[in-house]
């Protein structure tokens, strides 16, 4: 290659550029996209503020911005796992050894396989469909649909589906041990006289006719009577922490379930006493332990409503177990370990709907009428009627509950939670019409469900494995070696 070709080379390339740079210059400037402005130092310290009082992020009025500790906080996240352990500490031993020591022998293992058996079916059916239906999508008022089905979709990671900073898988196991607890409550009315497996088919229907209705109508954003959460609420109550779901529901279920199956061979004849005192009075105190994540976690965070449910829910159980004991001396001259126990668990109960709702004072009060009114339905109604409520389900749970839904509308104040302020209107009313509702939807579910098991299964074993006792026959076991 010789310089005469080299000159004419150059040449053009210093042309072609020299064009190009002309162009260029008139085209219109491209404009890189700007990156989206992360949030000011005064909204991430808003943000903090809001981590702290359990409020959201990233909100101030109308103005929104994505938020640097958006998802589970690890604080309020911490205490709904401890209350999640808490209210399966309940049923597991909780239910389980209270109900075990107030039946006979024979029948202790009996129990112990119903709250085991409900447990594991409950979980189940809470994966597959329960959640779903219970807190799913939708604007049904009774129902929620099968968007989270199999928990599809649900993401430990991320917040919001319960509370702003509580995990949504930690939500979905909160309400998971509440779904697991409300059936074994029925398993009191029924004890040492119903089928195992006419047990497990009796709760899987009722959980769909029955809890997961409840569930999503008193908690769900768009539930049928969800005063708290949704503005357009036909029945404006409220219910901290299952009063109607919990509570009435089972109450009311085990009344009809133990009028259906009748009574136990022998009752008015044989003596059935309580075989082990000692396994009810720790059963008791395990409920009472496991009772605080039931209303204090029910606050979904660590904070001020969760506090004062705490001292609430002591407060009421501490002063209807001692006023239970103190009717007994009175009226019967002596005050027993079952009254304290009971007494223990009527507060408890009472004040489930309220906790988070009343003031100290109010709580005295609950629980002062939680140990006068289930002692007489549990010692005097019970005999005048001549039902067989085995270990007083419906005196403690039906009457209990019903009670604490009635007073919550009484007491509910503003100055226990901001939240009451919206509501207190027409308050008594709403929870009266909840309390309606409860009773008439329960008893009816019930009635047709037990009626349809023992058509096809049959509620009660024969009269001779009830005479020998549920624990052999069903499970194989005894409770105590037998020499």
């Amino acid at each position: 290659m010789n310089r005469h070709t080299i000159l004419p080379n150059h040449l053009a390339a210093a042309l072609t550029a020299a064009a190009m740079f002309t162009v260029t210059s008139w085209l219109p400037a491209q404009e890189t996209p700007a990156a989206p402005a992360g949030p000011s130092l005064e909204q991430r310290v808003m943000d903090l503020e809001k981590y702290v009082t359990n409020g959201q992020a990233g909100v101030d009025g109308d103005t929104k911005w994505e938020s640097k500790i958006a998802g589970p906080g690890p604080g309020h996240n911490s205490w709904q796992m401890t209350s999640t352990a808490l209210v399966l500490f309940m049923t597991l031993p909780g239910l389980a050894l209270f109900y075990g020591g107030l039946v006979r022998k024979k029948n202790v293992l009996s129990v112990l396989a119903q709250c085991l058996g409900i447990a594991g079916l409950v979980t189940i059916l809470w994966w597959a469909v329960g959640y779903s239906l219970s807190f799913g999508g939708g604007s049904n008022p009774f129902l929620g649909d099968l968007s989270v089905a199999c928990l599809n979709g649900l993401s430990p990671y991320k917040s919001g589906a319960g509370y702003w900073w509580i995990s949504d898988a930690m939500w979905c196991m909160f309400q998971l041990t509440f779904a697991i607890i409300t059936p074994a409550l029925i398993v009191g009315a029924i004890a040492e006289r119903m089928k195992f497996i006419s047990v497990l088919v009796f709760v899987t229907l009722w959980m769909f006719a029955v809890y997961f209705p409840f569930a999503h109508m008193v908690w769900s954003t768009v539930g049928f009577m969800c005063g708290p959460l949704n503005p357009n609420a036909t029945i404006k109550a409220i219910d901290f922490a299952g009063g109607t779901v919990v509570h009435m529901t089972s109450g009311w279920s085990a009344l009809v379930l133990c009028l259906l199956i009748g009574k136990r061979t022998g009752f008015g004849k044989a003596p059935m006493s309580p075989h082990s005192m000692v396994l009810c009075m720790v059963g008791t105190g395990m409920l009472w332990v496991g009772w605080y994540g039931f209303n204090a976690g029910s606050a979904l965070g660590a904070d001020g409503i969760a506090s004062n449910a705490f001292m609430t829910t002591t407060l009421a159980a501490a002063v209807a177990s001692f006023v239970w004991a103190l009717l007994e001396w009175i009226l019967r001259g002596k005050p027993s370990v079952l009254g304290f126990c009971s007494g223990v668990v009527a507060g408890l109960v009472v004040i489930t709907p309220a906790a988070g709702f009343v003031t100290a004072n109010s709580a005295v009060i609950m629980g002062v009428v939680a140990g006068v009114v289930p002692f007489f339905a549990c010692v005097y109604l019970k005999k005048w009627l001549g039902y067989d409520d085995a270990l007083d389900t419906f005196g403690v749970h039906g009457v209990g509950g019903t009670l604490g839904a009635i007073l919550t509308g009484v007491f509910a104040s503003s100055e226990a939670n901001s939240i009451v302020e919206g509501l207190k209107e027409g308050l008594l009313m709403n929870q009266l019409k909840a309390v309606a509702l409860t009773i008439g939807w329960s008893v009816v579910a019930s009635l047709v469900i037990g009626l349809l098991v023992k058509l096809v299964l049959g509620l009660r074993p024969s009269e001779e494995v009830e005479e020998q006792g549920l624990d052999l026959p069903e499970h194989g076991e005894a409770g105590y070696e037998l020499h």
